[in-house]
């Protein structure tokens, strides 16, 4: 595993370098779903720390058998209102917070722990009917909406482009979220960093990181594929 590791650093490091970015601006994401926890160890163990899951009660039970507190978890996944609770408990970040109605429930349930849950807002850049985002047009309104919960920090932006096999081809849709990010940062909304773009998967993510991504989220490459 280490090999594949550092074979993706490298990977992300040269591409960084090659369109004049600081490589240290480009953290990796293992993603660990469905991962059994002496992999994720494994990997540890090779010097990733930041793990992105799906399923909250996996989530749950890995991350308190691995019980490592230098480890970023960050949540990936589609969540429900109802699992606020948990994944505010245990995550980071949450990169897939699309509607008023789920933020709302996230901040209630992070000022019950006194906490600032860091957020990322997921777009919907190709309005794909089988995938979870606000739409393009929508997420300023959205941000300025979330900017008055006093227990949320929205750090930046997700996107899931459409799968193509071909990684020029979701050029496009990363391109989009980097100019929509340099919007918000013109409206110069109170409370609203824009630090963050988490974009690009084993498959395009050095097209990513040319587009400006500061989150690649890795599963494939490092784990092998998964059932």
């Amino acid at each position: 595993m280490k090999n594949k590791i550092d074979k993706i650093r490298n990977r992300i490091e040269q591409t960084a370098l090659s369109c004049g970015r600081n490589p240290l601006t480009v953290r990796l994401v293992a993603v660990s779903k469905t991962v059994p926890p002496e992999n994720v160890k494994a990997a540890v163990d090779a010097g990733v720390f930041i793990f992105g899951e799906n399923y909250i009660q996996e989530a749950m039970n890995k991350i308190e058998e691995i019980g490592d507190s230098r480890l970023s978890w960050h949540f990936i996944g589609h969540l429900q209102s109802n699992k606020a609770k948990y994944v505010v408990r245990y995550f980071d970040l949450i990169h897939s917070v699309d509607t008023l109605k789920l933020a709302q429930e996230i901040n209630r349930q992070a000022k019950k722990l006194n906490k600032t849950q860091n957020i990322l807002v997921q777009v919907n850049i190709a309005m794909e009917v089988t995938k979870s985002g606000v739409a393009t047009k929508d997420t300023i309104s959205l941000i300025k909406d979330i900017s008055k919960l006093e227990n949320l920090s929205v750090k930046g932006l997700m996107t899931m482009p459409p799968f193509f096999n071909q990684p020029e081809k979701v050029r496009p849709y990363f391109k989009t979220l980097a100019q929509l990010k340099d919007q918000i940062l013109e409206e110069s909304i109170e409370h609203i960093e824009m630090k963050e773009l988490s974009m690009g998967m084993t498959g395009d993510f050095e097209v990513a990181i040319e587009e400006g991504a500061t989150l690649v989220r890795i599963g494939t490459a490092i784990f092998g594929d998964r059932s």
